[in-house]
């Protein structure tokens, strides 16, 4: 498919296509022309590049695969009001995004406005070149600035020439590991610690992160556990983003909003039962849960052109875990933007703890880390301005041979320090078994 690609690119039509959308359009303007690929179902994992910037995300169950790689046009932000600067930059593209349909953004951040690392706090940016596989069609979008026309036929051919010509598919050895019993003690301390904070009444919840460091013999290939994920939670959304230097990347079961045609779609999600603990059901996690349920309610209600509908809580599962979900809906009032309904909800008690303010000051006085996006979001928005955020869980910063994991658990009456520690091991898991299985799998392409 990516010859029959270059293929097009090559033909003097599409040269001429560039020029009559960029008619009149200011040099920032994006431009987006539309190409078909052909049938057939491809994950696009053995493209995934190793040193330009790509963005990806898939729903197995659905047949969804996408993979943008380099950047056309991107937008940092950080700071109390980075939703809003994305937006008004999102809104700036809109306003004269030359396209012929298709064409998305995509956009992560960190689950604190301050949150400084590898990656930058808040991101949103238009990938050069967009290949997706939905619903048994493949297309290609490609995008440049206005301005920038002129060099775009060399510019896609030259993103396309550093593409991998295989699918890396050596699996992941890991080296041994130190044991870890005096930083679980003190993560099981820092629990004991909120419970007493809950107990005065000053909480209601609390959510308390760990990470784990894994290193590996060799480099760690993100396309092989990706693969692995794919094949262990068909029913997630498996995501990623790589700068050149690092993959963030994992497994949610987590839609934090959705925006289409002016309704409104968000998850309450919380509560945890694996094989060790098989109660999902009982009054800890359906009070945790309601409590997500009331927050994600009143964030939502002062945006509802309609009446919130709010769902029952649902068993969700997520591979070897399972959670309990409520879906609350509702039509949107007028104007009412994608950017704004991540201000209002994030974040929800799900990944922060409730009341919001005091529980994140609470987590900030006692230094707790979240590293990359992790308990963040990662989403996309297209031209019209509709898309979706999911809550960036279960996931691993990768760079190198060095992977930090990261996992969380909610702190509330009832909760007992040991389970909850456990409840943590069994959400490493999830990245666990896919460095066990990695490169193990076989390769998703059908079709012409």
């Amino acid at each position: 498919m990516i010859e029959r690609l270059k293929k097009q690119l090559a033909s003097s039509a599409t040269q001429q296509r560039l020029e009559r959308l960029a008619d009149g359009a200011p040099a920032a303007a994006p431009l987006s022309l539309r190409f078909e690929l052909g049938q057939g179902e491809r994950d696009w994992l053995e493209l995934l590049p190793q040193s330009l910037p790509f963005w990806y995300r898939a729903r197995a169950e659905r047949c969804e695969f996408r993979l943008g790689i380099g950047h056309a046009l991107q937008i940092a932000s950080g700071g109390r009001h980075r939703f809003a600067a994305l937006d008004n930059a999102f809104a700036g593209l809109r306003r004269n995004w030359r396209h012929e349909d298709g064409a998305l953004a995509f956009a992560g951040f960190a689950f604190a406005p301050g949150d400084e690392g590898p990656l930058p706090n808040a991101l949103l940016t238009v990938p050069g070149i967009l290949l997706e596989s939905l619903g048994g069609g493949c297309t290609a979008t490609l995008s440049i600035p206005a301005g920038r026309r002129a060099q775009a036929i060399a510019e896609w051919g030259q993103w396309l020439e550093q593409l991998p010509r295989r699918r890396l598919t050596q699996p992941v050895e890991l080296l041994p590991r130190p044991a870890e019993m005096l930083v679980d003690q003190a993560w099981i301390a820092r629990c004991r610690s909120a419970l007493r904070t809950i107990a005065s009444g000053r909480l209601d919840k609390l959510v308390l992160a760990r990470s784990r460091q894994l290193e590996t013999r060799h480099e760690i290939a993100a396309a092989a556990l990706l693969e692995a994920l794919l094949a262990q939670q068909p029913d997630s959304l498996i995501y990623a983003f790589g700068n050149g230097r690092q993959v963030f990347l994992g497994a949610t079961p987590e839609r934090l909003i959705r925006l289409q045609r002016g309704r409104l779609d968000a998850d309450a999600l919380a509560g945890t039962a694996w094989a060790a603990e098989p109660e999902l059901a009982g009054a800890k996690n359906r009070h945790e849960q309601s409590l997500v349920v009331r927050a994600v309610g009143a964030a939502l209600a002062p945006l509802a052109g309609s009446p919130l509908v709010i769902g029952g809580a649902h068993e969700q599962s997520a591979g070897h875990l399972r959670h309990l979900r409520s879906r609350i809906r509702a039509q949107a009032l007028a104007g009412t933007t994608l950017f704004d309904l991540l201000a209002a909800l994030h974040p929800t008690p799900a990944v922060g703890g409730y009341p919001t303010a005091a529980a994140l000051a609470w987590l900030a006085e006692h230094g707790e880390q979240r590293h990359g996006w992790y308990s963040g979001g990662i989403g996309y928005l297209d031209q019209d301005g509709d898309g979706e955020f999911s809550v960036a869980l279960r996931s691993a910063l990768l760079s190198g041979r060095t992977a930090l994991l990261q996992a969380g658990a909610g702190i509330v009456t009832g909760s007992d320090p040991g389970s909850e520690l456990a409840e943590t091991e069994a959400k490493f898991d999830t990245i666990m078994g896919a460095f066990a299985t990695a490169g193990q799998g076989t390769t998703r392409v059908t079709g012409t």
